[in-house]
């Protein structure tokens, strides 16, 4: 663990990535501790900031570089030049050797190479953080592509994962980092990380993609070939497409760019609304567009190894918010949040929608282009630093692709209206789903477990009615022990009476007289106290 952290700090010195801190906007007493750091011995090179920022995240590791990836797409965050370099991250990162591929693919396969393949290129056709691609061709002859899990990338990622969970741990005990639940964050994100690492499940999360957009004009996905997929390798069919961030080729092929991002919007929705199934690692490089038909471009997504899915509740939680906020009913968001428990019971409503209507009303009707999405983060944070508003683990996810999505539509045609373009198909799924027509539904899909319980209706009535008999019974049974025993303790209760005033009377007798004295008759009123206490004594 600390011989990781050593690591991290040298590189961090050895490309100088404190230059890239803004000195103006730290604390004065950080600025003195910048100023005076060792760090300042280190050269810095002729290598410009941004190409330092990428060579230090491809050494630190697939974690660091996930997160330069979801950067690259945010170019309303990030200078031109750190944008245009952290890009080359979706699938440019230095490749493993090919013999070392060559090796793994025959080891998995349990074959030769050339027993799997009709042709194999060793040289890579991309490479990401945790896996490279090959081309390759079957003996049917499909041209399909290869992927392949990096050797050695886990133990790195739980090293990484480790000190991730030191912080967050550090984190929790300061009172304001606690309402963000790193810990909570970071187990959700390491569940969804190390999945990668199982091409097996990649490939049944790209079949099921599949499935559900056979024959869709918004998304094409490839075929899984699963006779030569293992943990660690995958063959898939190889897609023909202009990648999704090479606008001049886009434009140059007359694609209406309009349409391309109406539809990411659609897609995003789709995906979640309709299907509860949706693509989590959708940054530029796992992104193509088939060209055919310009006029009415296709999405073609790949690498599906990371996948989402909401709970019933969160999904329609979130549907609700997100219609209050297209309807500017800022008071129904705030309900709904304090309904939800995202923000505590004790919060008031209208306080609450009034900081929301501050953040939001001044971007609602704007394109995207004219969207300062820094503002709006920087607002959204303090508005819930104010209500003590928590991180919900669960829709982390959803929303690293929302910006993901959002950062796509504004490359590809910044004029997009966001709000008109989701708030139509959102207004559908909720009829549909409050409707008739999702009542319908619902009902269809419960069929099966309803046909199979019917006939077994008289039965489980039956049993029921048993059931309340037998627990009527117990508790009839239960009521009489409970009078008996009070009856006996109420018997034992004047028993103990009767005792105590037969041990009074006797001892008031011998307490007044010796024994002996009692037969000569002087004392007659204390014999018969005496007397009555023996006969007491003798009734119990």
């Amino acid at each position: 663990m600390s011989l990781r952290l050593i690591r991290i700090s040298w590189i961090i010195a050895r490309h100088r990535l404190d230059t890239l801190l803004p000195l103006d906007r730290l604390p004065w007493w950080l600025r003195f501790l910048l100023w005076f750091s060792p760090l300042r011995l280190m050269p810095i090179g002729r290598r410009s900031r941004a190409e330092r920022l990428r060579l230090a995240l491809e050494a630190l590791g697939p974690i660091f570089i996930k997160f330069g990836q979801m950067l690259s797409t945010r170019r309303d965050l990030l200078p031109a030049d750190l944008a245009d370099e952290l890009r080359r991250l979706q699938d440019q990162v230095p490749p493993f050797p090919g013999e070392h591929a060559v090796a793994r693919v025959e080891k998995e396969l349990d074959m030769p190479l050339s027993e799997a393949f009709a042709f194999f290129d060793p040289a890579p056709l991309a490479s990401a953080s945790i896996a490279q691609v090959h081309v390759a061709r079957l003996h049917s002859g499909e041209d399909v592509v290869v992927k392949i899990i990096r050797p050695g990338i886990d133990r790195i990622m739980r090293q990484d994962m480790a000190l991730m969970y030191q912080v967050a741990k550090l984190l929790s005990k300061v009172p304001e980092a606690r309402r963000l639940r790193p810990v909570e964050v970071i187990r959700d994100y390491e569940a969804t990380l190390f999945d990668e690492l199982d091409l097996y499940k990649e490939a049944a999360n790209t079949s099921q993609l599949k499935r559900n957009f056979k024959d869709s004009p918004l998304l094409f996905v490839p075929t899984i070939y699963w006779p030569f997929t293992r943990r660690h390798v995958m063959v898939q069919e190889r897609i023909r497409g202009v990648p999704v961030a090479d606008l001049d080729t886009l434009k140059a092929n007359g694609t209406n760019l309009k349409k391309l991002a109406e539809r990411g919007v659609e897609l995003f929705f789709t995906q979640v609304f309709r299907d509860n199934f949706f693509h989590a690692d959708m940054h530029p490089g796992n992104i193509f567009v088939n060209c055919d038909n310009p006029e009415d471009p296709q999405y073609i997504a790949i690498d599906c190894g990371i996948v989402g899915s909401l709970t019933r509740e969160d999904q329609d939680y979130l549907a609700r918010n997100l219609l209050a906020f297209f309807h500017q009913d800022y008071y129904e968001v705030a309900a709904l949040h304090i309904e939800s428990g995202w923000v505590g019971e004790n919060t008031r409503a209208n306080e609450f929608a009034a900081a929301i209507r501050t953040v939001c009303e001044p971007i609602l009707e704007k394109p995207l282009k004219d969207i300062s999405f820094g503002q709006v983060l920087l607002g959204l944070f303090q508005t819930a630093r104010r209500f003590n508003m928590e991180v919900q683990p669960q829709l982390v996810l959803l929303q690293k692709t929302l910006l993901n999505i959002e950062g796509l539509g504004r490359q590809l045609y910044p004029d997009l209206d966001l709000w008109s373009t989701a708030k139509p198909y959102l207004e559908q799924w909720m009829k549909d789903r409050a409707g008739v027509g999702g009542l319908w539904r619902s009902l269809k899909r419960q069929a099966p477990e309803l046909s199979h319980q019917l006939p077994e209706l008289p039965v489980l009535a039956h049993q029921a009615l048993n059931r309340m008999e037998h627990e009527h019974r117990q508790r009839h049974q239960q009521a009489s022990a409970i009078s008996a025993m009070r009856r006996q303790m109420a018997r034992q209760g004047k028993r103990q009476h009767r005792l105590r005033i037969g041990l009074i009377l006797l001892g008031l007798a011998l307490a007044w007289q010796p024994l002996s004295q009692w037969a000569s008759g002087q004392e007659w009123p204390v014999l018969f106290a005496a007397a009555i206490g023996l006969l007491l004594l003798a009734w119990q």
